[in-house]
């Protein structure tokens, strides 16, 4: 058998280019050797999105047909959504009762987050408590594996925390901790520099058609130090520079690093070349996509075909889970 991976994605918004090459692309990628179990985290995306809630149902059928267009097959791998597998919930509830106040207070990315998320009221138990939910979303599933970036190895030690202790407690194991399938994602800068981010309003989503590709990136701030056409330049502080290296040959790159540190291409010429083959790239998804987006129920079909697969399997491990926690009685 495959080893299991677990990962899920929030529906707070359109996907932007940074899902697409730093999420998708990887969770695309190990259907080929894994079990794979990817899910819309609808309940996550309450904790920052409480007071929005509009913004959910429709950026999870968003959400699902980018999946489907980027390669994810929903017949090799479950896809579900999060709210549609109530055992997520009854695990997260039971683990709140032996998770302590100070293990919650010290995951890093709890500040970090709170200052990211300018202008929302983020001091509930849902915000501080969502590192929780991510960890009963894992081990619900015994997931042997966590693709996961180096900013989020934090996370996933807090879930094998949690596993130890639930352990402990209960003198019985139940879960597996999992461990982080450590992957190698390309930064993808905003169109301002900054972390590309729908809350900083830097991003070029997936839904953007030719002309809002076009448009948007010949307004990337490019070197601030080049003020003119004959200065040199300095491309690895070139945010078109960085999407060079997603949309054009290695060979090319290499020539527009040379050229750019020589003054011998100005920066609009270089938009220009970036933005040609980055609308060329884009076609064979955006046509992907459009038939995604053209079948709403089916995309929600399959979401229900997978939550139901995902709902027999998490049973099966909650069954152990109450009887680890004494609350099997009354029942066959």
């Amino acid at each position: 058998m495959k080893p299991r991976v677990v990962s899920g994605i929030r529906p707070t918004g359109k996907l932007h280019w940074g899902h697409y090459f730093g999420v998708m692309q990887n969770w695309v990628a190990l259907q080929k050797d894994y079990d794979c179990f990817y899910f819309v985290a609808d309940w996550h995306a309450l904790t920052s999105e409480y007071a929005n809630v509009g913004v959910i149902a429709p950026s999870a059928a968003e959400v699902l047909s980018d999946l489907f267009a980027a390669g994810l097959d929903p017949k090799g791998s479950t896809v579900f959504i999060q709210s549609h597998v109530m055992e997520h919930a009854e695990l997260h509830l039971l683990l709140s009762m032996i998770a302590p106040l100070g293990w919650l207070e010290r995951v890093p990315s709890y500040k970090d987050m709170q200052q990211q998320l300018v202008g929302k009221d983020l001091s509930t138990y849902g915000f501080l408590g969502y590192p929780l939910l991510q960890t009963a979303d894992v081990i619900l599933y015994n997931a042997a594996k966590v693709p996961v970036g180096e900013d989020q190895v934090a996370h996933l030690e807090f879930a094998r925390e949690i596993v130890r202790r639930f352990h402990f407690i209960m003198k019985t194991e139940v879960f597996t901790e999992p461990l982080p399938l450590l992957t190698k994602t390309p930064k993808i800068p905003g169109l301002d520099g900054r972390k590309m981010s729908k809350s900083f309003g830097n991003a070029v989503y997936l839904a953007d058609d030719e002309k809002t590709i076009r448009e948007k990136m010949m307004q990337a701030v490019t070197d601030p130090a080049r003020k003119f056409r004959t200065d040199p330049g300095h491309p690895e502080v070139c945010n078109i520079f960085a999407y060079h290296k997603l949309f054009t040959s290695k060979e090319k790159v290499l020539e527009i690093e040379r050229d750019c540190r020589a003054a011998k291409i100005g920066c609009v010429d270089c938009k220009k070349l970036c933005i040609a083959n980055a609308v060329e790239y884009w076609k064979p998804f955006q046509a992907e996509r459009a038939k995604w987006v053209s079948k709403p129920a089916m995309v929600m079909e399959l979401a229900e075909a997978g939550s139901k697969k995902a709902a027999a399997e998490a049973e099966k491990n909650m069954v152990k889970v109450r009887k680890a926690m004494g609350l099997d009685y009354g029942t066959d």
